[in-house]
Order: C-alpha cells, then structure tokens, then sequence
C-alpha cells in the first residue's frame, strides 16, 4: 500500500511514518518544514528515516532514502500547482494528512497561518483525494474542538459549536469540509481528535518538552490556573497504533450504514493532573522545579479526557502506556539528544 503523509517531519508524522515502513507499506512524507519551532529537530526526524538534510531542504525536490521505500517532498499544503502534480505522480492508495500549524496560543498571534495551512491546505488536500480516487483519508483534528465543554469524559456525541481558539476553529472546520467531501464525491474520511500527545521527539512548544528544557536549565516552569489542570497525556506509541489501524483498515469495514465519514477521539482515556504529570518529570530529572503559579491562558481549557469508546469498538484501540513509563521514557531521548 502507498501512503501519503503529510507532516511527515513533525512528531506524530515521523512516527507514523516510521511504524508504516516497519510494516512494509511504501510512503512518500510531505513537509514544508516551517520554524515554529526549532527546524533541527525536523530534519533529524527525518535523518532516522534516512533523509539527508541537504537533499530534504530543497523545496518540491522528491528525495529517496536508503531504504527506497521512504521518499520525502518539502512542500506546502496549499500549493494548488505542486501538490496536485504530487497526487498525480504518485498515484496514493491512502492519505494521512497530519500537516497543520499547531499550537493554541501561537493562533492568537498570527491568524493568517493557520487560514492558510489548516483551511486553504486542507481544501487542497480534500481535492486531491477528490481527483485522485484516494480510497481513504485519515486527517488530524484536535481535542481542542470541544472548547468550554464540561461534561467528562469528551464524547464525538458532545456538541462542539463553541471553539475558544482560531485553531479550535480551523479543525472544526476541518472537519465540516471531510463531511462535505465524503456526502458529495463518497470519499471514506476519519478525523481523530487528538488529545494531549507526548513522548521521545515530542514538540518543544509542548509542556512535556517546556518543563523538562527548563527544569535542567534552572529555569522556573510556568504552571497555569495555579496547577488546577488536567489533561488526557497520551505517549505517542499509543497514539500511532490507533493511527496505523485505522490507515490498515479499509474504511468500509467499520462503515455504518454507509456513512463514509466518521469522527473520533484518540487518547489515553484518562485525565491526569497537571502537577502528578510535572511530579513524574522531577522524579526522572531527581530536580525540584520552581515552579511560577500563574492565570489561565486566553484559549487554554481546564481539564480534558478523551472517551474512546467508538475507538475500541471499531479497532480494538487501547492505549497501555502509563504516566510513569511514558515520562520516563521522554526523560532517557531528551538527556541523550541534548547530551
């Protein structure tokens, strides 16, 4: 099987890619490579797949890696010339786009990327699949959608009319666009709600990534709403398995009464209070953080906890992976790729 992965050098990209090559399957990762955050990083997630970073910086430049199963393009989502040229070249059986500007706060200061990446891409990539008879498309949404809900654990059956954050926005929108595409031209769409995800090459704007670069640096960690958080932390092992069974699984298999579009919540099925989660990294670090109480964040929500009923029903989805070894884990790759 030939699979398109978009975001294939951001953090749950790479490891998708990396676990559908383990299984044989052939795939062309897709990334423009933006500095949200430190591009390093990147470009060695996508050396562990055997990119050579000359060859991955130029821009819509296929590049092979060793193995010639992996090939690696650096584009934007919302070139409407290359990326159906792309489509048209490689002829895709599955596209798993994952390519989107992340980050909640980072929304509230440049808009515009957001429209452009998360709606114009999207649009692009809803019409490649359109034109290219792409037998499925799996796409990242965010747990960010519920907005102020307060009814736990979040459930797809919630409403989620009422985002707090333009990138809440753009992945609600994501998802009306999937379901207009799969009603109008029977293209099999899955969205998955993302929870809080983490583990070794996590993003560095992630609080897992944050408390620990400032813990070793002796620097104070800022805690908002004064600690009186809670998230779904999921490890990221957890989080491609339910991705690659879904990528595996022809989407006509889990179809109910031939929806061809389906929505669902992938995490760790538990909430987790913020300051056990920066206990567990001062265990592993064996440092007391200073810690800086401070308010809530504008777009920020209290608590989250993700239901994945629907998920284990139809994959037989379950996240194993503990606190405790998770951190643990993140903890050993941050003191080695730091040294």
């Amino acid at each position: 099987m030939k699979v398109l992965v978009t975001g294939a050098a951001g953090f749950i990209g790479f490891y998708v890619s990396k676990v559908l090559l383990s299984k044989g399957h052939v795939v062309v990762g897709l990334d423009n490579i933006n500095d949200y955050y430190d591009v390093n990083l990147k470009f060695d997630r996508l050396n562990e797949l055997g990119i050579d970073k000359t060859e991955a910086s130029k821009f819509n430049s296929l590049c092979k890696s060793k193995s010639e199963d992996f090939t690696f393009i650096r584009m934007n989502l919302e070139d409407r010339q290359a990326l159906p040229e792309l489509f048209k070249t490689e002829k895709f059986d599955i596209v798993c786009n994952l390519a989107a500007q992340a980050g909640v706060r980072y929304s509230l200061e440049n808009p515009e990327t957001y429209v452009d990446s998360n709606l114009v891409g999207f649009l692009n990539i809803l019409e490649c699949c359109r034109n290219n008879d792409i037998k499925h498309l799996v796409y990242a949404s965010s747990s960010s959608v519920y907005g102020m809900n307060k009814k736990i654990p979040f459930s797809t059956d919630d409403n989620v009319d009422h985002p707090i954050s333009l990138y809440a926005a753009t992945k609600k929108s994501n998802e009306l666009m999937a379901h207009t595409y799969s009603h109008l031209f029977k293209i099999p769409t899955t969205g998955l709600r993302f929870f809080t995800v983490y583990g070794p090459w996590g993003r560095p704007d992630m609080a897992m990534f944050l408390f620990t670069d400032a813990i070793v640096n002796n620097r104070p960690i800022k805690v908002f709403n004064h600690g009186n958080m809670e998230r779904d932390f999921t490890y990221i092992d957890d989080i491609v398995e339910g991705v690659v069974r879904i990528i595996e699984k022809p989407a006509t298999q889990r179809i109910e009464s031939n929806n061809l579009y389906k929505v669902y919540n992938i995490g760790n099925n538990n909430s987790v209070k913020l300051l056990d989660f920066i206990k567990e990294i001062e265990v592993n670090l064996d440092k007391v953080s200073t810690k800086n109480m401070m308010e809530m964040q504008p777009g920020d929500v209290e608590r989250t906890w993700a239901d994945v009923d629907e998920l284990i029903k139809d994959y037989d989805y379950r996240p194993n992976t503990s606190i405790k070894q998770g951190v643990k884990s993140f903890i050993d790759w941050f003191k080695n790729y730091y040294n």
